[in-house]
C-alpha cells in the first residue's frame, strides 16, 4: 500500500512506547495495555489518545505495513529524491554537477506527500489527489463476548453507524437527473499551481476543496456530501482463542471510497467477560484448586475442571501451597493444537475444629519435633 501522510510526522513507535525492534508480542502487549488505558468508556475524554494508540497498531501490528513504514522512517520523507551527491548527468544542475534531479521530481515528491497534484508542460492539467480515487475512512466498533465464545470462536454481528453511499443520489451528492460540473477556479485538477521560480507548488483548491468538481444543484438526502448517516449490521468472523482487547480486521466493511476509491476497513475491537473459574495466559488456562491439609501431606488424586470436562490430577506427597501443576491439552484451541491447563494448589487450613480433630492435629505436632523455623536463627 502507499505510505499515508501520517507516516512522515508520527513516531508509531514512541505512541506504543516500544522500541523500533520491539517483537510482535511486545507490540500486542502495549498496545493491549494503553488500549485499556485509554479507553473511551473506562477514560471519559481520552478518545484522541485511544485513535492514535489505535492508528498507531493497525501499521505496526501488520508485518507488511510495518515493513513499508520502517522503510519509510529510514530513508526519509525526500527519499525520492534519489540524493542530491554523486556526478552530475542529463538534467543535473549547472556549475560543480552535484544535483541529480529534475525539478517536476521535485513536484512530484511534494504532490504526493501532501495530497497534491502538479501542472504539466504546455498547460495541460494532470490530476491531481482531489479528483482521484480516495479510500474510504476506517471504522471501529467494540464487541462483547463470552468467554466460551472468544474459546471457541464466533459468527455474529456487530451494529456500526457511519456515513453510507446515499441512497438518493447514488454518491454523486447532486439531485437526481443533474450532475456536478467542473470547478471554474482549478479547471478540474483540484489543484492550484504556485510558479516560485525553479519551483511550482501546489495547492488543494478552495473552491472546490480539492475534488475538481462542484456541485451546483445538491442532493437534498445528503446535503451534497454523497454519504448519509445510516446505522447498518456487519457479519463477522471470530477466531477460536481471541484475546480480550484484540483488534478484527474486516476488510472493506468500512465507510465506502469516493471517486471510485475502495472502501476502508472495519476495526473490531473484542472485550471478553471473564470466566467464574478459569482465568487466562495466552493460549493457557488458569485455575486455582483448593485442597486439604491432609490431601497436600499424604497426596493422592483430585478432580478439577476444564473447559472439556472433569480431569484427574495426582497430588503428589507434601505438596506446598502455591504450586502448579500443567495438565498437557486441556487450554485454549490453537488450530490442531490447544494449550495447557495450569492448576495453582491452595491449601485450605480449616478455621475451627472439633475436639476430636484438635487432639489428632495436636497428636502430630507431637511428633514433628523440628522446627521448620529453625534456619531463621530465632
Amino acid at each position: 500500500m502507499a505510505p499515508q501522510r501520517d507516516w512522515y510526522t508520527t513516531d508509531y513507535y514512541k505512541v506504543l512506547a516500544v522500541s523500533d525492534s520491539a517483537t510482535d508480542k511486545e507490540l500486542r502487549r502495549a498496545y493491549r495495555k494503553l488500549a485499556k488505558q485509554y479507553h473511551p468508556d473506562s477514560n471519559p475524554g481520552s478518545e484522541e489518545r485511544f485513535k492514535a494508540v489505535s492508528a498507531a497498531y493497525d501499521v505496526l501490528g501488520d508485518p507488511e505495513k510495518r515493513k513499508e513504514y520502517d522503510e519509510v522512517r529510514r530513508l526519509g520523507p525526500l527519499s525520492n529524491l534519489g540524493g542530491f551527491g554523486g556526478g552530475g548527468g542529463a538534467g543535473g544542475g549547472a556549475g560543480n554537477g552535484n544535483f541529480n534531479f529534475r525539478i517536476d521530481d521535485l513536484s512530484d515528491i511534494f504532490g504526493g506527500l501532501f495530497g497534491r497534484g502538479r501542472q504539466q508542460a504546455g498547460g495541460r492539467g494532470a490530476p491531481g489527489t482531489g479528483t482521484g480515487p480516495r479510500r474510504g475512512r476506517d471504522l471501529e466498533a467494540e464487541l462483547h463476548l463470552s468467554f466460551q465464545e472468544a474459546v471457541d470462536g464466533a459468527v455474529t454481528t456487530v451494529n456500526v453507524t457511519s456515513g453510507t453511499r446515499c441512497s438518493t443520489c447514488g454518491g454523486s451528492g447532486s439531485r437526481p437527473g443533474s450532475s456536478p460540473v467542473m470547478c471554474p477556479r482549478c479547471g478540474g485538477l483540484g489543484v492550484l499551481n504556485d510558479n516560485q521560480g525553479m519551483f511550482s507548488l501546489s495547492s488543494p483548491c478552495p473552491e472546490c476543496q480539492g475534488r475538481g468538481t462542484k456541485i451546483v444543484d445538491p442532493c437534498q438526502t445528503c446535503n451534497g456530501t454523497g454519504l448519509e448517516q445510516r446505522q447498518r449490521q456487519v457479519k463477522v468472523r471470530i477466531p477460536a482463542g481471541v484475546e480480550d482487547s484484540q483488534r478484527i480486521r474486516v476488510k472493506g466493511r468500512g465507510e465506502p471510497g469516493a471517486n471510485g476509491g475502495p472502501a476502508g476497513d472495519l476495526f473490531v475491537v473484542v472485550h471478553v467477560a471473564a470466566h467464574p473459574l478459569f482465568g487466562r495466559k495466552g493460549r493457557n488456562l488458569t485455575l486455582t484448586a483448593p485442597i486439604t491439609y491432609p490431601e497436600a501431606t499424604l497426596g493422592g488424586a483430585i478432580t478439577v475442571p476444564s473447559l472439556k470436562g472433569p480431569v484427574t490430577l495426582k497430588i503428589p506427597a507434601g505438596t506446598r501451597q502455591g504450586r502448579t501443576f500443567r495438565v498437557k491439552g486441556h487450554g485454549i484451541p490453537n488450530g490442531s493444537s490447544s494449550g495447557d491447563l495450569l492448576v495453582t494448589i491452595d491449601v485450605v487450613v480449616p478455621a475451627h475444629l472439633n475436639d476430636e480433630q484438635r487432639k489428632a492435629v495436636e497428636a502430630l505436632a507431637r511428633t514433628l519435633d523440628e522446627s521448620p523455623r529453625r534456619h531463621l536463627g530465632v
